[in-house]
Parts: structure tokens; sequence; C-alpha cells
């Protein structure tokens, strides 16, 4: 991969990685469903003007939407909003992986092979050691809630993997679109009118900041520049470098917010990246020693 390509997939990676606290700072003004509403409509308008609409059903585009929507962020800012550190989650959300292989082998019969339950060992050992030391950084309920969201992601992967090659920088904008309308009647039930109006009203520059970060930094520049890259490049290539958004997370939350590294934290990180490596980079060594 040519060194301006590099530098473009880091610069995703970061910015996927980062979201984390900036979810955080969009919290600090917004009630999760409310912020995880506005993120979809702005990731959906105005954009769904200029961006034509990806070869893919209508149901599709619902199911994915509906998925990472109320599923995955839905769930991941509610946990973030006083459950878990923007670091844990932005590491214990990549057990997608294992959610989707788990998926792929149940409902698409694919034969489970070994290197696939040394990585899964390895993450479950990872996030044993996360269940071990629940403190303020991270309770039982937003390991819980940032699991089922890891799963809604894996979900809507299976149904991405079904499309075959959509652009996906327009797959993210029209499926926004059927993420909003029930984010928007999950924070009217249970956030209510009066906080909602309130929110809006007192949102200042930051919030406003985190939430148009999530549209533009998050999903036209992020799917857009990682589509534009698997398009050029194998994706044995790109995908291992998604390992890093954790990486990122967990510095970006140390860093900013001032989250505590101990020794069980990075132990944990480890074991999780480590399976995930595992996982991602397995098939790629095989099929280098194999020429």
């Amino acid at each position: 991969m040519p060194t301006p390509h590099l530098l473009l997939a880091l610069a995703v990676v970061a910015v996927w990685g980062t979201n984390f606290v900036v979810i955080r700072w969009g919290l600090d003004g917004l009630p999760p469903f409310l912020f995880a509403t506005l993120r979809f409509t702005f990731s959906a308008l105005p954009w769904l003007l200029f961006v034509p609409r990806p070869k893919a059903y209508w149901r599709s585009m619902a199911a994915v939407g509906v998925l990472l929507g109320p599923g995955q962020f839905g769930l991941l800012f509610f946990a973030i909003n006083g459950h878990i550190s923007p670091g844990l989650a932005s590491l214990v959300v990549q057990v997608q992986v294992f959610f989707t292989i788990g998926l792929s082998l149940w409902l698409l019969r694919e034969r489970v092979r070994g290197y696939q339950v040394a990585g899964l060992l390895l993450a479950i050992a990872g996030l044993g050691v996360i269940a071990a030391h629940l403190d303020a950084s991270v309770t039982l309920l937003g390991l819980g809630i940032i699991l089922a969201a890891a799963f809604f992601w894996a979900a809507s992967n299976l149904v991405v993997k079904s499309l075959g090659g959509v652009n996906m920088l327009h797959f993210m904008v029209w499926s926004s679109v059927f993420a909003v309308p029930p984010l928007l009647a999950i924070s009217l039930m249970v956030e209510g009118p009066a906080l909602i109006a309130q929110s809006l009203r007192s949102a200042g520059a930051v919030v406003w900041a985190s939430v148009l970060w999530q549209a533009l930094g998050n999903t036209l520049f992020g799917y857009g520049v990682w589509n534009w890259l698997l398009g050029r490049h194998p994706a044995a290539t790109v995908t291992p470098l998604a390992l890093l958004v954790p990486v990122f997370g967990m510095s970006a939350s140390a860093l900013s917010l001032g989250e505590s590294l101990p020794g069980w934290k990075l132990g944990a990180a480890a074991l999780v990246l480590l399976g995930l490596a595992v996982i991602v980079c397995w098939p790629v060594l095989q099929r280098r020693l194999a020429a």
C-alpha cells in the first residue's frame, strides 16, 4: 500500500477510535437516544439529495438502519452515558467480529476453524479480566449493553455481507434514514419531550460539533475513504488496520478524559486485540506461507 493510502487508512482508524471520546462530549449535553437520533439524521440529510440510491433492496437498508440505529449506536451511547468508559467501550465493542463469526456459523452454515476458536478464547479471557474488575469505569450493566451493541453490529454485518459489491458510503447514507424513526420513538418514550426540548435549547457548540462529527467524520469520511481503499487494495491489506481502533480509543480517552489505564485494562486489551489479530491475520499468514 502506498504511503499516502496508508496515511488515509490510519486517519480513518484514528477518527473511528477517537470518536468514542467525541461521543462522551456529546453526551454531556444530550441524552443518549436523542444524540443517536441526531447522529443518523445528519448522516442522511442533506446527503440523501446528492448520493444515488445504492443497488440494494429497501428491506436490506431498513434492516441495517434498525440494527445500527437503536441496536448498535443507541445502546452504545446509552452505555457510555455513565455505565462504561469510552476507552473500554472502544475495546469491548470489537467483539462484534466474534459475534459475526458465530452468526455466520449458525445462519450461513460456515465451518468453524481452529484459529477462530483460539481467537475467541483469547478475547473471552480478556472480557473475563474486565468483568473481574468492575468499578467506576465499567459496570456489569455497561459491559452487557456494549456486548448487546456488538451483537447488533454483527447482525448488520451479515446483512451487508449478503449485498455483494454495494457502495458502502451510499448504503450508509440511505440506511441512516431508517434508523431515525425508531430512535426518535425510543427517545420520546424513555427521555421524554421535556428533556428533549430542554437539551436542544441548551446544547452548546461542542455538543453540536459532536453530532456533526458523527455524520461527517464517522460516516462520510470514514466509510467513504475506507470503501475507496477497499476498492484499490485487497481486503487482507486494509482490514487488519481496523485493529488499531481500540488503541486510538483507549489512548484518546486517557489523554482527553483522564481515563486511567491500570495493568488489568492493558492486559485485557492485549488479550482481546490478540484474539482479534488471530482472527484477522491468521488466514493472510497461511496464504503467504502457502504461496
